[in-house]
């Protein structure tokens, strides 16, 4: 029980929120510096969002008083079915939009939601576990411990290509596994998995009967080369490595997750979707009407015609190329420096990242994210993100050009 007797105590075995624990850092240092602040620790994008939204909007008031059904509209399945076909070159009706695409609520609500989901009460009688990348998006590990199941952390680091090692994973684990997280675009290192590591995730999925949930929200933030996803491997396999389609979907076991938060700069229009194997959609469609309101009528006709819209998402990617190559004139060849091959924030190695928080903070006006704070202590003692710390690229590039001269002033 909880120390007042009520609640789920669950919840209580869970740290502190990363945000919550970077406000209580900062708490007593004052800012020393006679400049403006800049807030480069939460992933919030600052670009104006699309005109294409308010037009939707206003375009769709009158459906405000509707109740929206939790499977969305049949325009919003076939934007987003559409969408992913051409992104990842999938055969034309491969991907049914009708059984193979969910609406939600941003991508948290549905990465939370597919722990309860996924999780039994045991698997190979004992604890379920739930897999994720250390360091990780701190939902996973509170949905993990949430839904019951056990997480458990695995080392992303650079000499791991900042992705699990998948080939260290014992068939103890595996056997009790129910639910593995992987984020690709990595949050916070921006890794991206490849043809041949998604391949063996999805092999080992199907060999033990666990759902691989793949966070793909930082997808369409990239320099040069679209990171490859979880659904275009999967459409290209037919025998070998263990993955077999048979009678069943290409997606079974799998689900992706996508949301316009980062893509699209809306990320308080709170739209995303999950897509993949049709009898976990089925599931989850309804776990969602015990859980969750529909997204609104109007909300679903803003995101569908932002899904069908790609102009945007290429003046996005354009800006964030803009933004890294104004960090790299400040920091090439300091802290361990690189672009990522998606998404928008720099992985630095400072030595200390709490201490670096808190000189940034007092000395420079900038607030970044400790690493230790997206990550957890392994049985060994050794925190992988203790000596990082997180820089959301947020802002517009001369704000990001000063914040970087700041930094590796102080630092």
């Amino acid at each position: 029980m909880t120390a007042s007797g009520l609640g789920n105590d669950r919840l209580d075995r869970l740290s502190d929120y990363p945000f919550t624990r970077l406000a209580s850092l900062l708490a007593d240092q004052p800012v020393r510096i006679n400049r403006p602040t800049l807030m480069l620790s939460l992933g919030e994008p600052q670009h104006p969002p699309p005109p294409l939204i308010d037009e939707a909007l206003r375009a769709n008031a009158h459906l405000w008083g509707k109740y929206p059904p939790v499977g969305g509209t049949a325009e919003f399945r076939a934007a987003v079915a559409g969408w992913l076909s051409r992104r990842y070159r999938l055969a034309e009706g491969l991907l049914d939009p009708e059984v193979s695409v969910l609406p939600v609520a941003g991508t948290r609500e549905a990465l939370f939601l597919a722990a309860l989901l996924a999780v039994p009460e045991q698997k190979a009688g004992r604890r379920p576990a739930v897999l994720m990348p250390n360091p990780f998006y701190a939902v996973y590990e509170g949905a993990a411990a949430l839904a019951g199941g056990e997480p458990v952390f695995l080392s992303a680091s650079p000499e791991t290509g900042f992705l699990p090692d998948l080939d260290a994973l014992t068939p103890e684990l595996l056997e009790r596994t129910a639910l593995f997280y992987l984020c690709s675009p990595g949050n916070p290192q921006g890794a991206a998995a490849d043809a041949a590591y998604f391949t063996r995730a999805i092999g080992l999925a199907r060999h033990y009967g666990f759902v691989l949930a793949v966070d793909e929200c930082y997808s369409e933030i990239y320099t040069t080369v679209p990171p490859i996803g979880a659904l275009e491997v999967a459409a290209g396999l037919a025998g070998g490595a263990g993955v077999a389609w048979g009678e069943s979907s290409p997606w079974s076991n799998l689900l992706v997750f996508h949301s316009l938060s980062k893509r699209s700069s809306a990320a308080g229009l709170r739209s995303g979707f999950v897509a993949g194997d049709p009898a976990l959609l089925g599931r989850f469609s309804r776990l969602r009407s015990y859980a969750n309101a529909g997204s609104p009528l109007p909300v679903l006709a803003a995101a569908t015609a932002l899904w069908r819209d790609e102009a945007h998402v290429e003046n996005n990617r354009a800006r964030y190329r803009a933004k890294f190559d104004a960090a790299a004139a400040e920091l090439d060849g300091r802290f361990g420096f690189y672009r990522p091959a998606g998404g928008f924030f720099l992985w630095l190695n400072v030595g200390c990242g709490e201490s670096a928080c808190r000189r940034l903070w007092t000395e420079a006006g900038v607030r970044v994210l400790p690493g230790a704070y997206l990550s957890r202590t392994d049985d060994n003692g050794h925190n992988p993100g203790a000596a990082y710390i997180r820089v959301a690229l947020v802002h517009e590039a001369d704000l990001i050009a000063e914040a970087c001269a700041r930094m590796a002033r102080v630092l």
